[in-house]
């Protein structure tokens, strides 16, 4: 029975392994409190990002939230910016086209006048002094419309190619490419205007120099002459006053017919290529336009916040700030029961 006994109360007496020492109420530490505001601290940092993200309407607002994303959309804003002076280069591109297509286009109408002209010539009888006088007026208007076709201090109607500056291929800035090397370029559309100019006021030379206008036609065949240098009548300069009902002068004005039907013919095709290059142009600018947004969206998949779920996260760490405090609260106030044991 002693030995049972004794057994027992060392058993008893014997801590057991799982058994904790007494805590022990310190007024230098209080691990509650440390806790607790570390908890609070962390609940504050997350509500401090979640409230910038909300105010800027990004997630990554500087390089130090996400610096590949950054960089990334960085670059591509850059390049946005690029093709936004690239859209405004389109427009004034259509615009300088859309002015030289409309020139060419109401002058045939005019030429067409003429041509009815000399057909009525044919006839005769009449009194061709008073259609050379009708024409004349047409012809004046002829190069009205070729000088008034300008914009942006461009005409591609009357020009001088003699001019040091003179460039009669035409670039259009049409994109901004970035490669996957980092090497940027930029790319044009070419538009040629030997073949749309109607006056070159150059001296005329035996290939080149001459418009479609201007251009010398062979009195005898009607004919554009091989040799521009002389000779020759112009769609500009015919004059039929003089022409009489002999049979020279029958095919003479046949001939005027002949050649002034082939400017016409000459003025269509460069109407043609123009608005094939408007064609080009404003598909471009749809293009460009298309690219932009796509370029935006995918800037906005990188770093611009997710209202619905920044709210939402907004609303729970508010919850949790206002409980870390009153936790801090509580942990501060445990330290309290100390001053009891001092008051008598």
């Amino acid at each position: 029975m002693t030995r049972g006994n004794r057994g027992n109360t060392s058993a008893r007496e014997a801590p057991g392994k799982n058994e904790k020492g007494p805590s022990v109420s310190s007024i230098l530490t209080n691990a509650s409190a440390m806790t607790a505001l570390k908890s609070l601290q962390a609940t504050n940092k997350a509500l401090a990002t979640t409230q910038a993200r909300i105010s800027t309407g990004y997630r990554v607002a500087e390089a130090s939230d996400n610096a590949a994303y950054w960089s990334i959309a960085t670059t591509m804003r850059s390049d946005n910016k690029a093709l936004l002076t690239v859209q405004d280069a389109l427009g004034l591109g259509a615009a300088k086209i859309d002015i030289a297509y409309t020139g060419i286009n109401n002058t045939i109408d005019v030429v067409d006048e003429i041509k009815a002209k000399l057909v009525a010539a044919r006839e005769p009888g009449v009194d061709r002094a008073k259609i050379q006088a009708e024409i004349t007026a047409l012809q004046g208007q002829l190069t009205s419309n070729a000088a008034a076709s300008s914009f942006s201090g461009e005409n591609w109607l009357s020009v001088d190619s003699s001019a040091a500056s003179y460039n009669a291929s035409k670039s259009i800035v049409a994109s901004f490419t970035r490669a996957s090397d980092g090497t940027v370029s930029v790319s044009t559309i070419t538009i040629n205007t030997d073949s749309v100019k109607l006056f070159d006021s150059a001296v005329d030379a035996a290939a080149a120099g001459t418009g479609i206008l201007d251009g010398r036609y062979d009195t005898a065949t009607g004919a554009l002459l091989a040799d521009q240098s002389a000779g020759g009548f112009t769609v500009a300069n015919l004059d039929i006053s003089a022409l009489t009902n002999n049979a020279a002068d029958l095919t003479t004005l046949d001939n005027y017919i002949r050649g002034v039907d082939d400017a016409i013919s000459r003025m269509t095709k460069a109407a043609s290529d123009l608005g094939a290059a408007k064609k080009r142009v404003d598909l471009q600018v749809s293009f460009v336009n298309s690219l932009m947004d796509a370029i935006e969206r995918g800037v906005g998949s990188l770093v611009d916040a997710d209202m619905n779920k920044e709210s939402t996260r907004l609303q729970a760490l508010q919850v949790q700030q206002q409980l870390g405090i009153q936790g801090l609260s509580i942990a501060n106030a445990s330290v309290q029961g100390i001053l009891s044991l001092f008051q008598g």
